[in-house]
């Protein structure tokens, strides 16, 4: 059952101990900790900021995070932190699935920067990643110093064993690593693929319902945070950082996942796009993709999302006298969109699951001929009851810039311009 496992509530501020009285009581630094254990502070916000934006949690652990030999900087592989090796392109880009790796491959070694902007240097902007890892990290963790990671399984079973705790994680659900907790991916039940949406900016949070009111989109009590889980094993382990959009490397002489308790509002977390309760409209035409909005980061500008993480889930259409899927349109800001399940409603064909698709500022995209022509013929008396699907969307104000091996992967879809080509002259003059 996940309260064994988990604490529910969004932001919450959690406690949670393996054993009894490792949790000071009334203060946060004893000048002795019980059984032993070294107290640290991890902090995800700057000191000063203001209660409700405040992040952090205090560590109760059998070493403190401190203990490694010097980072030396090591290939990065397939990450990437340069967004203007190449123009930027205004075309329509879409990929298929990337194959599973056919060497021994895990979750660092099999990441892929598809896109980005910004950087950590200005804490702000986004980068895109691709996965497919074949095995576990195997004496290995991980920690990302430039941002938090939004990850989003689209295939296997997922273990994310952090500091923290333990998560359990499948397709439909996503995982947010918070920007320097360390972790290993081990893989229960094999290969594994997804995406990965890692944000330089402020941190992820539900977005206001405004007009909707006190229900509907995602609810705060079904994002689930672990409860405490440490391992106190004595063997080599390599802590892997990214840096600065580097990746670098230290040698430890211990698992540092050996956090014996913790409470504080500064932990990963996981939550089942299954449970976000869709809004929509009961009349006529259909409102914006924001009604579809489960997390997002702020900008500097009051009201306008940094990145907007929305989804296009099972859902029910009935508005009348409507073009139903999405309408063509083009948008001030950028969307990189995936697939973890079946099809997309707006899609025809050529979009798979594990697909991937970017159509940048102001570049025009929408569904294709067979769709358009589908839709616009279609009874509307009844309603479109849409399953076993789940789409999803990267959405960011700024372009998102392609790299350069992102435009060479063989799974690039150079005909993609060629799914609206078949759109055809309906204009009439003399006939409303």
């Amino acid at each position: 059952m996940a309260d064994l496992h988990y604490q529910s509530g969004f932001g919450n501020e959690f406690a949670t101990e393996v054993l009894p009285g490792a949790l000071p009581v009334g203060r946060n630094s004893p000048q002795r900790c019980a059984y032993g254990l070294y107290a640290e502070q991890l902090s995800g916000s700057a000191f000063t900021a203001p209660r409700a934006d405040n992040r952090r949690s205090w560590l109760y652990r059998i070493r403190p995070s401190s203990m490694h030999r010097p980072f030396v900087q090591v290939d990065a592989g397939g990450l990437v932190s340069d967004f203007d090796a190449v123009a930027a392109t205004p075309n329509q880009l879409r990929w298929n699935p990337v194959p599973l790796p056919e060497q021994p491959t895990d979750f660092v070694q099999g990441l892929l920067t598809m896109a980005g902007h910004g950087g950590p240097q200005g804490q702000s902007g986004a980068a895109v990643h691709l996965y497919a890892a074949n095995r576990s990290m195997q004496g290995r963790v991980f920690y990302n110093a430039d941002g938090e990671m939004l990850i989003v399984p689209q295939q296997g079973r997922h273990r994310f064993v952090t500091e923290l705790g333990i998560i359990e994680a499948e397709p439909h659900e996503i995982v947010v690593i918070p920007r320097g907790v360390r972790f290993r991916l081990e893989l229960p039940d094999g290969p594994v693929r997804g995406y990965v949406c890692e944000n330089f900016g402020a941190h992820f949070r539900l977005p206001d319902r405004g007009p909707i009111g006190s229900n509907g989109l995602a609810n705060a009590r079904d994002f689930l945070t672990p409860v405490a889980a440490y391992e106190d094993v004595d063997a080599p382990t390599e802590l892997l950082a990214r840096f600065q959009g580097r990746l670098w490397s230290a040698q430890m002489d211990h698992s540092p996942l050996d956090v014996v308790a913790w409470h504080g509002n500064y932990a990963p977390y996981k939550y089942d796009l299954r449970r976000f309760n869709t809004i929509g409209s009961i009349s006529y035409d259909h409102p914006d993709p924001s009604i579809f909005l489960v997390l997002h980061s702020a900008s500097d500008t009051p009201g306008v999302s940094a990145i907007d993480f929305v989804i296009f889930p099972p859902r029910i259409l009935a508005m009348q006298d409507t073009f139903r899927p999405p309408w063509f349109h083009r948008n001030i800001a950028s969307e990189f969109m995936g697939l973890v399940h079946g099809k997309y409603d707006a899609k025809a064909d050529g979009f798979a699951p594990g697909a991937s698709s970017l159509h940048n500022s102001m570049t025009g995209h929408g569904p294709d001929a067979a769709t358009f022509e589908k839709a616009s013929n279609a009874d509307l008396s009844k309603p479109d009851i849409i399953t076993d699907t789940m789409a999803f969307m990267f959405e960011t104000r700024c372009v998102l810039r392609p790299t350069a091996q992102a435009l060479q992967l063989p799974q690039l879809q150079h005909d993609y311009y060629r799914c609206w080509q078949d759109l055809k002259k309906n204009f009439t003059p003399e006939t409303p």
